[in-house]
């Protein structure tokens, strides 16, 4: 399920994957600070949101309990395509440059890119032989 979050959406999605279920006055309040956001604020990115699939709620006690619906892994992927479709057209390889002629990329940073493309690699030929 592809859903498009906007940057307020994303804010509501944080608080409610740090834990959740959450009040609208939960979020309102985890908000407030950083963005001074009413709870009528929230409310309409919350009903946006469960338009889009992104979050339902049930009946509590006092108040509608909220939940995401959106894995933030999920989220994170799809915004991650969108921005190397757009930026890079889809050539991971043009960012990954990018960001080593900036010096963008900490030594864990380039540690971690290893496993990962050792990991991918790994996975690939086992596919292409036939073993698994």
């Amino acid at each position: 399920m592809k859903v498009r979050l906007t940057d307020a959406e994303w804010k509501v999605m944080e608080t409610l994957w740090r834990g959740e279920p959450k009040t609208i006055m939960q979020i309102t309040k985890e908000l407030q600070e950083e963005t001074g956001w009413t709870k009528y604020t929230v409310m309409s990115f919350l009903k946006r949101m469960e338009d889009k699939g992104a979050v339902h709620f049930a009946e509590g006690e006092r108040a509608k309990l909220y939940y995401s619906d959106l894995k933030r892994e999920d989220a994170s992927l799809q915004e991650a395509e969108e921005f190397l479709g757009k930026v890079f057209e889809g050539r991971l390889g043009l960012m990954v440059n990018a960001m080593v002629k900036k010096q963008a990329l900490s030594e864990e940073e380039i540690e971690e890119l290893y496993d990962i493309l050792a990991d991918a690699n790994k996975k690939g030929s086992r596919e292409g032989s036939g073993k698994k």
